[in-house]
């Protein structure tokens, strides 16, 4: 079930007995929480009408106790229940195993018991949920499992203009993009939610004052720009033979207090990534599969694929020799690793 599908059913007042919240998307996670609060709780009455507990060590009783007392001056009563953590994965072998499956009956029982007036709303956002399991299956079918997934396209570029619009700014499609591109939002490392964009656009808006329309130039002043980013903004260098452009990206990146190692190890997983991506384009793979092949999201693939027109096999190659030796002399010598890379970064150029 789509997070969209659970806000109709809030909206036409067609609400279930039960729901598992999941998926990577907390911003959504909790802003469907609030709506579901403000249309069936009444002010004032939120201690008797909505109970919410948190962690594995909740009771089942709790939970049923909970859920047996009669709403006061309310049409539900809403009950949450937050990081249970009986939904994900358990190997039969844990010591807690027994113990907790005997729960998982318990309860999956009485949830096909629920009166009409009660909403039980599981959490789950630090595990992921094992759709294969009873319960879930059990609660999928009787209300649902809802996915938060992380937003993108047009879905995206919708929410950040109108978020600029609560401050009364505008933003073109063109500086959309840059601060998606910027914001590390959808980069393949997923730490990133709408709370850190909102709070990104909360100050752009703040930095350009009485302005109305917000530019590229508002957006560097304030995002500093990831590890991912700069990768590949130094890899677009390098392609254009741009020796001080390159010089200066890396700069920008060794500011941000990244290891060396770790670039080092970027720019080999990038160069190896474009050379995966144009043998596989070549043999031709579509952009679902090469995807799955190369371990990578379609807004990576995008940058990737268009990034690798600009590099020739032999030039790939030759990169990767490069940098293997780049790697042997950081392990090897006491030479400056600052001075390895940036002698690499000449001779890629």
């Amino acid at each position: 079930m789509k997070c969209e599908e659970l806000i109709v059913d809030i909206k036409n007042n067609n609400l279930k007995t039960v729901y598992i919240f999941c998926g990577e998307e907390h911003y959504f996670i909790d802003y469907s929480l609030n709506l579901i609060k403000e249309k069936y709780i009444p002010q004032g009455l939120e201690s008797l009408n909505y109970i919410s507990f948190e962690g594995k060590d909740t009771e089942f009783n709790e939970i049923y106790n909970a859920c047996e007392t009669l709403p006061f001056m309310s049409e539900k009563k809403i009950v949450v229940v937050k990081d249970l953590g009986i939904f994900s994965r358990r190997k039969k072998d844990d010591e807690e195993y027994e113990i907790e499956s005997k729960k998982d009956e318990g309860l999956k029982e009485y949830l096909k018991t629920l009166e009409d007036y009660v909403v039980i709303i599981f959490i789950e956002k630090e595990r992921k949920v094992d759709k294969n399991k009873s319960i879930v299956k059990t609660i999928n079918k009787i209300g649902g499992v809802v996915d938060f997934e992380r937003i993108k396209g047009k879905d995206l570029y919708n929410w950040i203009e109108k978020e600029f619009r609560k401050y009364n700014k505008n933003i073109s499609y063109p500086s959309i993009n840059y601060l998606v591109q910027y914001s590390s939002y959808l980069s393949r490392d997923g730490n990133k939610t709408l709370y850190d964009l909102e709070n990104q656009i909360a100050q752009i808006s703040n930095f350009a004052r009485d302005k109305k329309e917000i530019s590229k130039d508002d957006i560097d002043k304030i995002v500093a720009k990831s590890l991912d980013t700069n990768i590949f903004k130094l890899l677009d260098s390098i392609a254009a033979k741009d020796v001080n452009g390159s010089l200066k990206t890396f700069n920008e990146i060794c500011i941000l207090n990244e290891p060396l190692p770790k670039i080092l190890f970027m720019i080999i997983r990038q160069f190896r990534l474009l050379r995966q991506c144009k043998t596989l384009k070549e043999s031709g793979f579509g952009q679902k599969e090469s995807m799955e092949r190369m371990g990578i999201g379609s807004y990576e693939f995008g940058k990737i694929s268009r990034q690798c027109k600009s590099f020739s096999y032999e030039k790939l190659d030759n990169a990767l020799e490069l940098c293997l030796e780049a790697d042997e002399k950081l392990k090897s010598t006491s030479m400056n690793s600052k001075l390895v890379l940036e002698m690499l970064i000449v001779t890629l150029c």
